[in-house]
């Protein structure tokens, strides 16, 4: 049973993806591989420094991750050009965790552009965090130190609010307390066992 779980940048789609990893849950967190494929030694990260420059490392040989996001932030080439090393790692690293999940088990898989890069078909269900864009925007300043015009370009950047609705199956709203949030994933999980156990309704 595959979930694709996707939200805009401050939905809160890490808290729901918590929440389902308590239930039982095998949860695959895109960002966390994609940092991992790029880490300091690896091939992935190698082929970044040659296709970017030795200037996107740290001193002690690690990406410097904010370097290499105002390189690739606002420059669709250069963005292209870094989904194109990254990406493929990421989708070999799921494949091998996916290969290792036992039987009947809800494998949730966290993935931040799902909508962009058109993987909604991968998917027996999808489902979308939502919260208004004022919300994202509030967030993103207080939790996460951004400025405004910061946090509303990197909520431009993505798929419209729009985009991700017409994606999914579920819909989690997350605009309002920790204890509804947990009600909406309740009601979630519960459906998620009874498709996973009843193969013919997904």
């Amino acid at each position: 049973m595959r979930v694709g779980l996707t939200g805009g940048i401050g939905s809160g789609k890490s808290e729901v993806a918590r929440m389902l990893a308590e239930r039982g849950a095998v949860v695959i967190d895109s960002d966390v591989l994609a940092r991992e494929v790029v880490a300091r030694g690896t091939p992935g990260l190698a082929a970044v420094v040659a296709a970017f420059g030795p200037e996107v490392l740290n001193d002690d040989g690690t990406l410097a991750r904010d370097r290499v996001a105002a390189l690739v932030f606002g420059d669709p080439e250069a963005l292209q050009r870094l989904n194109a090393i990254v990406h493929p790692l990421v989708a070999r690293a799921t494949a091998e965790l996916l290969a290792q999940v036992p039987p009947g088990a809800v494998v949730v898989q966290d993935v931040p552009l799902l909508v962009e890069t058109g993987m909604s078909g991968l998917f027996d269900v999808v489902v979308v965090v939502d919260a208004p864009r004022e919300t994202q925007l509030e967030r993103l300043v207080t939790r996460r130190g951004m400025t405004t015009q910061d946090a509303e370009a990197r909520i431009a950047a993505q798929a419209s609010r729009e985009e991700r609705l017409a994606a999914a199956h579920h819909v989690i709203g997350n605009d309002g307390s920790l204890a509804e949030l947990e009600e909406q994933v309740d009601a979630l999980w519960r459906d998620l066992t009874h498709r996973s156990q009843s193969p013919g309704d997904r």
